[in-house]
This record gives structure tokens, sequence and C-alpha cells, in this order.
């Protein structure tokens, strides 16, 4: 449209304004018509598993939003075996299931507390860092009570490895979850083993401690 170019731009903005109260109009008539969308509950296990993600870059942020909806799922209760995140046609793969399904959110949870110790675990105590003692113990003991309590989730996860590895499971294999079949024929082989690795760490942390405890004013 074309306007003289001495015209007020308050004049040329008219039309512009008038095209964006109808356009206005006519999303608030389709609000108002439309019908209301049915809200997502959730309330299962799966459902708060498939809430749990990896992050290309994993701040402690996202590994406690992790841990949260891990823990949920832990608490929560199974859903039907028709939705379930394997192919379930018997009460006795219903039930390996279930104890795969423990086992791995003990697994993930362990994988989640080892990476948020990671961001405070301090590996080496150097002389310049002295000044800074205290901030540092104080890092070291936040990593530890991570790598505890990853510890305590190791415990859930070999119960239930030993319960999916009952005789009764042997010649059942849950192809959809396959990965969590290999997790516990790992565990049972010994090639999947977070204590070794987190008693590992939680002496290396006491060690570190006590040079950082030694350290005094004259260290540095």
């Amino acid at each position: 449209m074309y306007y003289p170019i001495d015209l007020p731009a308050e004049r040329r903005l008219l039309p512009l304004r008038s095209l964006a109260a109808v356009l206005l109009g006519v999303i608030l008539l389709l609000s108002a018509t439309a019908a209301p969308l049915d809200a997502y509950i959730v309330r299962y296990k799966e459902q708060f598993y498939r809430l749990y993600h990896l992050h290309h870059i994993q701040y402690p942020d996202d590994t406690m939003e992790n841990i949260y909806w891990l823990e949920k799922a832990l608490a929560a209760d199974f859903c039907n075996p028709l939705y379930a995140e394997a192919l379930i046609e018997n009460p006795v793969q219903w039930e390996k299931y279930r104890c795969l399904f423990m086992m791995h959110i003990n697994l993930k949870l362990i994988e989640q507390y080892i990476l948020l110790g990671n961001k405070w675990n301090k590996r080496n105590a150097y002389f310049y860092n002295a000044p800074w003692k205290e901030q540092n113990l104080d890092s070291l003991k936040t990593a530890e009570t991570c790598y505890r309590t990853a510890l305590y989730y190791w415990e859930g996860a070999k119960e239930w490895q030993e319960k999916a590895l009952d005789r009764r499971f042997r010649f059942i294999n849950l192809q959809r979850v396959q990965f969590w079949e290999d997790e516990a024929a790992r565990m049972e082989a010994g090639s999947l083993d977070y204590e070794k690795t987190l008693l590992r760490e939680l002496a290396l942390i006491g060690k570190v401690r006590g040079q950082f405890e030694a350290m005094n004013g004259e260290t540095y």
C-alpha cells in the first residue's frame, strides 16, 4: 500500500493495527470454542522413567533433575503390563520385568550420584589451594555424601539383580529391554561393579581430606 511520504507515522500504522486487532479477535474466538485438552498425569514407574534423560553437558541441576525423576520412579506403582517397557505375555515374564526394572533404576541412580559427586570431588590437594582449605573440605564432604548414597543404591541393585536371575526366569529373555538383561549378566560376572569404583573414590577422598586438614599458615 502506498502512502504519501509526508503522511504522519501514526496514520500509516492504522491499517496494520486494524489487521492485528482482527487476528487477535480470531485467536480469542478459536480459544473460546476449542475443546479443553486432557491433562497428562504422571503416576506410574514407567512414566517417571521416561522423564529421565541424558544431557549433552551434564550440569549439576540436570543431574539432580534426573535423580528426582528416578527416585519418583522407584516409589511409584507399575503401570498395567500392556504399557510396560517390554512385551509381557504371562505372569512370570511380568515378575522378571519388575525385578529388572527396579535393578535398572537403582543402577541409573548410582550413575547420576557418581556424576554429581564428581562435580565436587577434589582429586588433589594442591598447596596453592590452602587459602580455600575449608571450601575444599566442604566440597569433599558433598562428594562423599553422593558416593555413599550411590553405595546405598548399589545394595538395592544387587538385591533386585539376584531376584531377576532366579532359576524360574532362566529361559525367559525380555528382548525389548535386552540392555537390562545385559546389566544383570554383567553384575553376575563382576564386570559391572559400582561398589569397587565407589570404595576407591571414597578412599581417595579420605586421602585428599587428610592433606587439606594438614595445611596451615605456612603451606602457602
